[in-house]
């Protein structure tokens, strides 16, 4: 099923940006690891190919797969209308906006107005969530939401922690993984909500798509997946219906 050259190399090009944990971050020495990565070099051993996983910025990814200097990309990615315009998608699990705050604090993400609200910068959470919770507030005449960006997710973790922000907003399992990391400093609140499929990114219309689909597909069945998901904390994303190709 693979596309003649990617079989020929051996090898799956795939790019993926960093920190953010426990998707994709980096590890005591410096080495890319996390869920996502388990995950491609999962698909990678099924179709008899090696993951070479390299840094990138996060909006140079699908440009990249677009030009052909990388194969794949995963790194968290939503699927979205914008995105499966110029690449294909592979699904693998569900992730929605999970609120945390500090262990001390009780936050309703739906009555925040007021607050301050501490966001990786470039995600879903800094462009979408917070700006339209905030206007909402201010619709109803009240304070709008102050939001905070980081570079890091690690770092607005680290500000929930220190009272620097009242809470923060992520994807659900980045906020799930800084509670067990917190070690009760922090926990999430509210429900996951906007929840959406994470796609494995690849080059529209290529015969990698469909087996990328189908290694999934057998790694779901096999219980990688989910043996995976259970090493990171982040089961609750599993998918409930046979991976797909947007």
């Amino acid at each position: 099923m693979l596309p003649a050259d990617i079989r020929d190399s051996g090898v799956l090009a795939v790019g993926t940006n960093t920190p953010y944990a426990p998707n994709e971050f980096k590890d005591s020495r410096g080495e890319i690891i996390g869920f996502d990565i388990d995950i491609i070099t999962a698909v990678s051993q099924v179709l008899g190919l090696r993951a070479d996983i390299g840094e990138s910025d996060f909006e140079k990814i699908i440009p990249s797969i677009e030009s052909g200097t990388l194969s794949a990309g995963i790194s968290s990615m939503n699927v979205t209308d914008e995105r499966t315009a110029v690449v294909g998608m592979a699904e693998y699990f569900m992730a929605g906006t999970q609120w945390a705050t500090s262990a001390d604090k009780d936050i309703d993400p739906d009555n925040a107005c007021g607050l301050k609200v501490g966001v990786q910068r470039t995600t879903v959470q800094e462009t979408d969530d917070v700006p339209k919770k905030s206007a909402d507030c201010v619709a109803r005449g009240l304070p709008p939401i102050e939001r905070v960006s980081f570079d890091e997710q690690a770092q607005a973790a680290n500000a929930v922690a220190l009272g620097q922000v009242d809470a923060m907003s992520a994807d659900s399992p980045v906020s799930a993984y800084a509670e067990v990391q917190s070690e009760g400093n922090i926990k999430v609140v509210g429900s996951l909500y906007d929840a959406a499929p994470y796609g494995i990114s690849l080059p529209k219309g290529s015969p990698l798509g469909p087996a990328v689909v189908a290694a999934l597909g057998k790694l779901y069945d096999d219980g990688e997946i989910e043996r995976i998901a259970e090493s990171w904390g982040v089961s609750d994303g599993l998918l409930d219906t046979p991976p797909g190709l947007a």
